[in-house]
C-alpha cells in the first residue's frame, strides 16, 4: 500500500482480500488466507494499515428493512429558501429516523435526500410534518424508487 497525492494504492493481495470480504464480511481470515497462501497475521495487519488509511470505513450488519415493513424508497430534492439555511436544515434532517441519507448537490435542490418509510402514507407524514416544516425548506420534489435494479460497491 502507497499514498499517491492523498490516495490510497492497493497491491494485488490487498484487492484479493477486500474482494472477498466485499462479498462476504463474515468470510474467515483463515480461509481467505489459506486461497491466496498467505498468514491470517499478514492479512490482519494488512486490513488494520487499510483501516488507518481510510480506506475501510468499518464493517456492518446489513438488514432487510422490507421484512421490517419499510416498503417505500424515496429520493426527494429540497429546496431551500437561501443557502445559509444549509445547516440548519441537515441538523433537523439528521433528527429524522427516516432519513437515510442527506446530499448537499449542485443543479435543482440544494438538498438531496434518500428515505424509507413503511408505505406512501408514511411518506406523505414524513414530507408534510417533518420535511417540509423545516425553517428555510421551501418545497420538495419526490420521487419513489419502484425497485433497486444495481446495488454495488466501487470495484477495486
Amino acid at each position: 500500500m502507497k499514498f499517491v497525492d492523498d490516495q490510497v494504492t492497493i497491491d494485488g493481495i490487498d484487492k484479493t482480500i477486500l474482494n472477498y470480504l466485499m462479498e462476504d464480511a463474515r468470510k474467515p481470515i483463515l480461509e481467505i488466507a489459506r486461497s491466496i497462501g498467505i498468514s491470517g497475521a499478514a492479512i490482519h495487519q494488512r486490513l488494520r494499515k487499510l483501516e488507518k488509511a481510510g480506506l475501510i470505513e468499518g464493517s456492518k450488519l446489513m438488514i432487510n428493512p422490507r421484512v421490517l415493513g419499510y416498503k417505500t424508497l424515496a429520493f426527494v430534492g429540497v429546496y431551500l429558501d437561501k443557502a445559509v439555511s444549509n445547516p440548519q436544515a441537515v441538523k433537523r434532517l439528521s433528527e429524522i429516523p427516516e432519513v437515510l441519507e442527506c446530499h448537499y448537490t449542485t443543479g435543482n435542490w440544494s438538498i438531496f435526500l434518500k428515505i424509507l418509510c413503511r408505505d406512501n402514507e408514511h411518506l406523505m407524514k414524513v414530507l408534510n410534518k417533518n420535511i417540509q416544516a423545516i425553517d428555510g425548506v421551501s418545497r420538495t420534489e419526490t420521487f419513489i424508487s419502484l425497485d433497486q435494479q444495481i446495488k454495488r460497491q466501487i470495484k477495486v
